[in-house]
């Protein structure tokens, strides 16, 4: 009986040990087989491919707002364009000036009173004090008060007298503010208009940068609005800087530069100002003397810090050359090129180095104008305006010959390949022109009102070859996918006489309008 009882416990022992034995194997087997399954998933994982997609929106801050990233899905293309946009929103609700709830409208209404501000507000105040003091007085955020001034003068259609010009000086010499570092506060120690214009589009698309490119699916992305651009990451950009003295989208550009990691900006007196009389005025004031300036009409810098190349495009339009020489130099990775009223150019050592085919602006120009004819149709329409912000539509203005045949792709604007079939006409003619990205590129140019925008076609067809005299249409389509479509035209005698032409607008393009005229200049 015993004896038994010990064979069955020993039976017992036995199979429990051979039940361990068994799952031992079976965890080494099964450990075995997820480490298989890990490498063979692993080796055979592709790398994710990175894409360019691209966002298109006007009135962004009062004007136009490009996002192009470099993601792995459109899923996290999509993420950072919303994610880019809430930060804007974020941003302007704390520095909008033209925004009455903003914190700083509401800070604008304190008087000598401690408040509580946010970093951002206070770290824009330090960087005005610090460009106050870099440039001279030059750059000051009070210069709002000359340009309150000026809109008065241009709205009473009279110059201002030196008494005002005077008192406004006094005003922008005095203090606005007193900063305490520790406690994040800060005094407002007048009621005087303040504009923090100078250079806060390139604060902001800084920190969209940061945002868009913290996202683990994104290597590269470019930032445009209004023109301040910064290209990040792995991205590497092709920024055309518009010529001031076409103001086209698509004219010649005074340079095309090959940037990355870098930031650009371009302030002009060539989009904005005050009109008296038969005089016109530049919107950038010298803080120092009241007045608007006149021997700079352009100046664009590349940069490491977007706020430098802001406030620095804004400054050498008000700086001599060789103090904005000077200046520039004092700061590392800064590169600009200022254009003088009479058309000089003036760059910095390393300017040239940027630039794609290292040419001058006079080279530059001369190259690509050649074979141009001195006969120019100058295009200019204006798209709706919806309220906040909205996509731009896809648009294309193309010319056709008397046979029907499209001649010349002036612009094709879209973001979506898929989508070109929306624009009708354009796509029946143009079907095996590439698709592969929009004809409008990154441009850094003198801020553009939200939907306003200026072409021209200088008589060349799509080989650069001058077309001959005769009759042509000029279409411009618009299209919003599956939305809303619109087609316009205007018959031209090329090589006629002068001639222009308003055209009725409709739900996309409100008003659009054509100049055939011989080309000022060269």
């Amino acid at each position: 009986m015993d004896r038994s009882i010990e064979e069955k416990i020993e039976y017992i022992v036995t199979l429990r040990q051979i039940q361990f034995q068994l799952n031992k194997m079976k965890n080494y087997f099964f450990s075995w087989l997820i480490a298989l399954s890990f490498i063979l998933i692993s080796t055979s994982a592709k790398t994710p491919t990175y894409q360019t997609y691209q966002y298109n929106y006007e009135n962004v801050l009062g004007t136009s707002f490009e996002l192009k990233v470099n993601a792995s899905s459109e899923s996290y293309a999509n993420y950072s364009e919303q994610l880019a946009l809430d930060e804007i929103d974020r941003l302007n609700n704390i520095l909008s000036t033209y925004n009455a709830n903003s914190e700083i409208s509401r800070w604008l209404k304190t008087y000598n009173t401690e408040e509580k501000i946010s970093p951002e507000l206070f770290e824009v105040f330090i960087l005005f004090d610090q460009w106050k003091e870099k440039t001279n007085g030059a750059l000051n955020a009070s210069a709002a008060i000359a340009s309150n001034l000026w809109k008065r003068a241009s709205s009473n259609q009279r110059l201002p007298e030196k008494e005002e010009l005077d008192r406004a000086v006094d005003a922008m010499n005095q203090s606005q503010w007193i900063l305490n570092t520790g406690q994040q506060t800060a005094i407002h120690l007048s009621l005087q208009p303040l504009a923090l214009n100078s250079f806060v589009k390139s604060y902001i698309i800084k920190k969209v940068s940061n945002k868009v490119m913290s996202i683990s699916g994104v290597r590269g992305a470019v930032i445009n609005i209004g023109g301040d651009i910064i290209v990040a990451g792995d991205r590497k950009e092709t920024i055309h800087v518009a010529d001031p003295m076409t103001n086209a989208e698509n004219g010649i550009p005074l340079a095309q530069l090959k940037l990355q990691n870098k930031a650009i900006a371009t302030s002009g007196n060539y989009r904005r100002g005050f009109q008296i009389g038969t005089q016109w005025f530049s919107h950038i004031l010298d803080a120092r003397t009241a007045m608007p300036v006149s021997e700079i009409i352009s100046a664009t810098v590349v940069s490491n810090e977007a706020t430098d190349a802001g406030a620095l495009a804004t400054a050498f339009n008000i700086l001599s050359p060789k103090e904005s020489a000077a200046l520039a130099a004092s700061i590392p990775g800064v590169e600009f090129q200022i254009i003088t009223k009479t058309g000089e150019e003036i760059v910095s050592d390393g300017w040239r180095a940027l630039q794609s085919n290292g040419k001058s602006l006079i080279d530059n120009k001369q190259k690509s104008s050649a074979g141009e004819d001195k006969f120019e149709a100058a295009i200019n329409l204006e798209l709706a305006r919806f309220e906040g912000r909205f996509h731009r539509p896809f648009v294309a203005v193309w010319v056709e010959n008397k046979k029907k045949e499209s001649v010349r792709n002036v612009v094709v604007w879209f973001n979506k390949p898929r989508w070109l079939p929306e624009l009708k006409r354009w796509f029946s003619k143009n079907q095996s022109v590439s698709q592969d990205h929009s004809t409008m590129g990154s441009i850094s140019s003198a801020t553009r009102s939200a939907g306003k925008y200026a072409l021209v076609w200088n008589g060349l067809d799509d080989v650069g070859k001058p077309v001959p005299s005769g009759k042509y249409t000029i279409y411009i389509e618009a299209a919003r996918e599956h939305g809303t479509y619109q087609l316009m035209k205007q018959d031209i005698d090329w090589k006629g006489k002068r001639n222009h032409f308003d055209l009725d607008g409709g739900v996309e393009i409100t008003s659009a309008s054509i100049d055939l005229h011989q080309k000022s200049g060269n």
